[in-house]
C-alpha cells in the first residue's frame, strides 16, 4: 500500500494562527509577541518530558512565553489553547489537495505531536479522512523523537511511505535520518539548516500529488 504522512499542526491546520489569536483572548494585544517566545518554549517543554500529556504542553508552554515577556497570565488562563485547538483553522487548499491524493489511490496518515482526544476534535474539521493516526500518546514521544515513525512502519507496514510536513525541526530531521522520501511544506519561507535534509520544497499543499508521485 502506498501511504504519505502528515504533520497536522503547522501543514494542515493554522498553528501559527490559532496560538496568536487565542493568546490574545487572555493577553489581548500581545498574541504576536507571545506567538514567537511560544515557539520556542513548546519544544523545550516536550524534550524535557516527553511523557506529559500536550494539553499540559500546551499550557506550561505558554505559562513560560507569558513569564518572559513579562505579560500577566490568570491563574485558569493557561488552558486557552487547549480548549481553542479544536476550532483552529484548516488551510484553505488542504480539503482539494488531499483529496487528489485519495483518488490517485494514496492512503493518508497523521503523525502528530498531540494527545488523542484532541486530534479527534480536529479532524473532526478535516476535509478528507484519514485513514491512520499515531499520537505523542500512542507513541510516548514527542518528534523530532523518531518513535511516530517506527511504530506508523510497525503498525502499518507500507510499501511505499512519503512524509509530508511543515516543521524543518519536528518532521524532516527525523524523516531524514530514517531515509524516507520527504516534502517539505514550507509555509514560512524558512532556510534549512542542512541542504541535504530537504528533497522536495512546496510553499504550501497546492501540487502535492505530483512531488509525492516524484519522490
Amino acid at each position: 500500500m502506498r501511504w504519505v504522512t502528515f504533520d497536522c499542526f503547522g501543514t494542515l491546520v493554522d498553528w501559527r494562527h490559532g496560538i496568536r489569536t487565542s493568546a490574545e483572548l487572555v493577553a489581548p494585544g500581545q498574541g504576536a509577541r507571545l506567538l514567537e517566545t511560544y515557539n520556542r518554549h513548546e519544544a523545550d517543554v516536550q524534550a524535557e518530558s516527553p511523557g506529559m500529556r500536550y494539553r499540559l504542553v500546551l499550557a506550561e508552554a505558554l505559562r513560560r512565553a507569558c513569564a518572559e515577556e513579562k505579560v500577566e497570565l490568570g491563574a485558569d488562563d493557561a488552558s486557552v489553547l487547549a480548549t481553542t485547538l479544536p476550532y483552529w483553522p484548516v488551510f484553505p487548499e488542504v480539503g482539494a489537495e488531499l483529496s487528489a491524493l485519495r483518488g490517485a489511490g494514496w492512503r493518508l496518515a497523521l503523525l502528530t505531536n498531540c494527545d488523542r482526544d484532541l486530534i479527534a476534535e480536529t479532524r473532526r474539521r478535516l476535509p478528507v479522512p484519514f485513514d491512520a493516526v499515531v499520537t505523542s500518546e500512542d507513541a510516548g514521544a514527542y518528534k523530532p523523537a523518531e518513535a511516530h515513525f517506527e511504530l506508523f512502519r510497525s503498525s502499518y507496514e507500507p510499501e511505499v511511505w512519503v512524509h509530508a510536513a511543515q516543521s524543518y525541526f519536528h518532521d524532516m530531521l527525523p524523516a531524514r535520518r530514517l531515509d524516507l522520501p520527504r516534502v517539505w511544506i514550507n509555509r514560512q519561507g524558512e532556510h534549512p539548516a542542512d541542504e541535504t535534509v530537504v528533497q522536495q520544497v512546496l510553499p504550501d499543499l497546492r501540487g502535492l500529488l505530483r512531488a509525492v508521485e516524484a519522490a
